[in-house]
């Protein structure tokens, strides 16, 4: 994710000096340090999972960049008040990124304490607030109250969270319980000194106010009051956000373990959790996050199975739970402790509680006689996620009659969490499955031996490709021939990967069949032209059904799945008899980035013309051209990955790039060519090919070489 983070514009900054008055309430022109550019930070985030993880990132540097200007009321931010903020935007931003979709717009601002009646222009924090199209809009929150002395407007912290979706309305969950999306509007209604939501034609921004008029100071915080009814739907939020009070006596550990830590705790394992694609991996990091915050030792038990037990209950017969990961706090007594685990599964009844997702239960101790250890009290949390029970959090620790109620909900919290990562890791290993078992499908097992030809292949798929777009094949075609082909679909995906399976084996039957290089083209271009023209046909029959008033009597077909185009480099190559070296090669390029020939005098050439992708227009013609591939000369075809590959501006071929790699290249045999032609188009750019890269290489043996 890439997050671009800024002070306002300089157009923004010019209109806010222009508009500011000497003595107005951001204070005088002459210390801009103390002005509005220097108290507010914006930034935009794209609408994905990672956004939430992103803006906690942005919050907290922009709180110890106020800090280190040593602005006034910033040193408010650095303790508890600081993760209530960080709490707070996380879970809005996450609301904005599931349920409008868009990119994210955040904004922090640091407010002065100002005198009464004083008020800057565009509302509190000065300034004009502009949208995507540069159009002023005033500030949300500018009619919102103060919080000092007879509601003069105090030292405060303001945060908007804006998207682009204002016909969507924001998510409070009110009349049901908590669901997977968040509680981000519970949780400002219970933390914040002020809020709002504001709607514009184009954005919508929820808005919230955090009074720093009673951090600065060395008084203690004040015992907020909570709604009864927020403890009742689960949130919570009494447990998570509210401020341990003054004690005479040592303060109860447990107590400060899932109060003061609870928001920053949270915070920090969704972001480690939201990154781990093995669902072993996340069980391994679940159970470090608990033990020792929360509990001695840690058990993690999933399902196998890809879906996980249905509804709420057990698993159905035949599928049992794994133990996935152990921890405790001394090693030594892990193995002890898995031995116990093991012959006793935690077996939850079926159903839960009627207002949600299951929550913990207390579980026997896993007693071990001479092996584990004292008992003590023991929780089970189900790991469930989508509706899918997905395994089963169990955690224990010793000399407890029970765990306290803030413990138990900071547990159920992250029992989700967990199960929503565990859900994910999952997901992506049945794609990842899917994308192995095509890609072998969709490729040789292996490579022909050609007499007296060396070969060698390159092929990597792009970096995050579900599979691969383009291919390669060299077999044996019979009659002394061998052929070779090098392809690239116009696409990716798994509708480019259908092509790719179509037009492979439509090779090898062709050639097998004794049609040569040119006729292979020509059926292999009908046979795809007319898989475009069915998918036209069908889009227009549908078109003309609707004009009609009539219902559509053929399916439409979406964008992706569209017929896709064809470049192809198809050639054969008929080795000379009597081991004299060298080879007759005959070849065409339908769309594809020309061969070329590297000499033994380390001149390079191209070897053929370029002609129309396949599947364009049916009766095109191809023809193809033959030349003598000499001892020692060497023939490399690539796909566009390698010729586009970017670096800036500049491709990778341009100033004829890839002849000047080839010929850097002389003496060398086939595979470390083809490792140098590699290593060289990598090299080329900062980052990672943005595409398929495949290159095949065939290198001419001497006499006498087999």
């Amino acid at each position: 994710m890439r997050t671009t983070t800024s002070s306002p514009r300089d157009d923004d900054v010019t209109a806010m000096r222009r508009a500011r008055p000497a003595g107005s309430c951001g204070g005088p022109a002459a210390a801009p340090a103390e002005g509005a550019a220097a108290r507010s930070r914006r930034t935009g985030l794209p609408g994905d999972p990672q956004a939430a993880a992103a803006a906690r990132r942005f919050v907290r540097a922009a709180f110890a960049d106020w800090a280190g200007q040593e602005l006034p009321g910033a040193d408010a931010l650095s303790g508890r008040l600081g993760d209530e903020a960080v709490l707070l935007v996380s879970e809005l931003v996450t609301n904005a990124v599931v349920h409008a979709g868009t990119t994210v717009e955040l904004r922090c601002r640091l407010e002065p304490e100002r005198e009464p009646g004083a008020e800057s222009r565009g509302g509190r924090g000065g300034g004009p607030y502009r949208s995507r199209s540069g159009e002023p809009y005033p500030a949300p929150y500018a009619h919102a109250p103060g919080a000092g002395p007879d509601g003069t407007p105090g030292p405060g912290l303001l945060i908007e969270v804006s998207d682009h979706h204002p016909a969507q309305p924001v998510r409070a969950h009110d009349d049901g319980p908590a669901e997977d999306g968040g509680h981000g509007l519970q949780l400002i209604s219970a933390v914040a000194e002020s809020w709002g939501v504001t709607y514009r034609r184009a954005m919508k921004t929820v808005w919230f106010r955090l009074s720093l008029a009673d951090r600065d100071g060395a008084g203690t915080d004040p015992e907020p009051a909570f709604d009864g009814r927020l403890l009742q739907r689960g949130l919570r939020a009494a447990e998570l956000l509210a401020p341990a009070p003054r004690r005479s006596a040592p303060p109860d550990h447990e107590a400060d373990r899932a109060g003061n830590g609870a928001l920053s705790f949270l915070a920090e394992a969704s972001d480690l959790l939201s990154g781990q694609l093995d669902a072993d991996q996340v069980a391994a990091l679940a159970a470090q996050l608990i033990v020792p915050r929360l509990a001695e030792w840690c058990a993690v038990w999933l399902y196998d199975g890809d879906s996980g037990a249905p509804g709420r209950g057990i698993a159905p017969d035949g599928e049992e739970q794994r133990l996935a990961r152990v921890w405790h706090t001394s090693e030594n007594r892990i193995d002890a402790l898995r031995t116990a685990l093991e012959k006793q599964p935690p077996d939850l009844p079926d159903g839960g509680p009627p207002s949600g997702a299951p929550g913990a239960v207390p579980w026997p101790w896993p007693y071990e006689p001479g092996g584990y250890g004292p008992g003590g009290a023991a929780l089970a949390c189900p790991l469930v996620a989508g509706g899918r029970r997905l395994g089963t959090l169990l955690l224990g620790r010793g000399g407890l009659v029970r765990f306290p109620d803030e413990v138990v909900g900071l547990i159920e919290d992250l029992g989700r969490r967990v199960a929503r990562a565990v859900a994910t890791a999952r997901a992506y290993s049945r794609q990842e499955r899917i994308s192995q078992v095509l890609q072998r499908r969709l490729l040789p097992r292996g490579r022909a031996q050609v007499p007296g030809v060396e070969s060698a292949v390159v092929y990597e798929p792009r970096e995050g490709a579900w599979a691969g777009g383009d291919f390669w094949d060299l077999f044996d075609a019979g009659d002394g021939r061998w052929c070779f082909a090098l392809g690239d679909v116009c696409g990716s995906g798994p509708e480019a990967a259908a092509v790719t399976g179509l037009a492979r084996p439509v090779l090898r039957l062709l050639a097998r069949d004794g049609f040569g290089v040119a006729a292979v083209l020509d059926r292999l271009n009908k046979t795809m032209a007319r898989e475009a023209a069915d998918s036209v046909a069908a889009v227009a029959a549908a078109v003309a059904a609707a004009g009609a008033g009539a219902e559509a009597p053929v399916e439409i077909r979406d964008e992706g799945e569209q017929a896709r185009f064809l470049s192809l480099l198809y050639g054969e190559i008929v080795p000379y008899p009597g081991g004299s070296g060298g080879a007759r090669c005959t070849l065409a390029s339908a769309g594809h980035p020309l061969p070329l020939v590297l000499g033994t005098d380390g001149t390079v050439r191209t070897v053929a013309a370029p002609q129309m992708l396949l599947g364009v227009v049916e009766d095109a013609a191809y023809v193809s051209e033959s030349f003598d591939l000499c001892p020692g000369e060497t023939l490399l075809c690539v796909t566009d990955g390698v010729t586009e590959r970017r670096s800036g501006r500049r491709l990778f071929d341009d100033e004829d790039g890839l002849a000047t790699t080839l010929a850097g290249g002389a003496g060398l045999n086939a595979t470390d060519l083809a490792d140098h032609i590699r290593n060289t188009v990598h090299a080329f750019g900062p980052v990672p090919p943005d595409d398929d890269l495949a290159l095949l290489v065939l290198q001419a043996a001497g006499p006498g070489v087999p």
